[in-house]
């Protein structure tokens, strides 16, 4: 099984490099209120060099229509990520790519084919999704699993839930907000360590 790996909260050069080197298939830029926050500006200066099959999230949470036109227009990302809820308030064109976040909840059958993101109740404070839950709604589902990942605990994760993706922030932190290369690169060898033990 290949496992989508997105890499949130980056905030500088170094950070970006890291992901990007150890093989991020996306990176998320926070938007929302948080150690991690960047401006629009800043996160397009982050990915003026980013290949551009790297995917660009900006990450936000209960965004005004205001606040998403702005980062819509000075980084112009390639997906948004909010909770589910939001979608419905936001106007979001056809040309971005939506990460729907459903936070320890089941899924309303509403939801489309895509990519949805299932993390738990709070964001980016190193707290599990519920994985049993996870599991289930996996089946058949490009379902990325987020919150409390750790280069310790993210085979046990993706054994248990065998999601489409796995996001991680915290996890890879040497401090709140400050993301440590050692640790990336350690949670990346995981995942794939973890991909060959349940290839299927």
């Amino acid at each position: 099984m290949r496992v989508f790996v997105k890499i949130c909260g980056l905030s500088t050069p170094g950070a970006v490099s890291a992901a990007v080197t150890a093989g991020a298939d996306a990176i998320g830029f926070v938007f929302a209120e948080s150690p991690r926050r960047v401006t629009p500006k800043r996160a397009r200066e982050l990915c003026q060099d980013l290949s551009p099959v790297v995917i660009r999230v900006a990450v936000m949470r209960h965004p005004s229509a205001k606040e998403w036109r702005a980062v819509a227009e000075q980084f112009e990302p390639d997906w948004l990520q909010t909770d589910a809820g939001d979608f419905a308030g936001i106007d979001v064109a056809e040309s971005f790519g939506r990460l729907p976040v459903y936070r320890d909840s089941p899924l309303p059958g509403t939801v489309g084919d895509g990519p949805v993101l299932f993390e738990a109740a709070v964001s980016g404070q190193g707290a599990l999704a519920d994985w049993q839950m996870a599991a289930r709604l996996a089946r058949g589902r490009q379902l990325v699993l987020a919150g409390g990942l750790t280069p310790d605990n993210v085979g046990e994760a993706i054994a248990t839930v065998r999601p489409w993706g796995v996001d991680v922030s915290s996890g890879v932190e040497s401090k709140r907000g400050v993301k440590d290369p050692g640790r990336i690169a350690a949670f990346f060898q995981a995942v794939r360590e973890a991909e060959q033990a349940n290839a299927d």
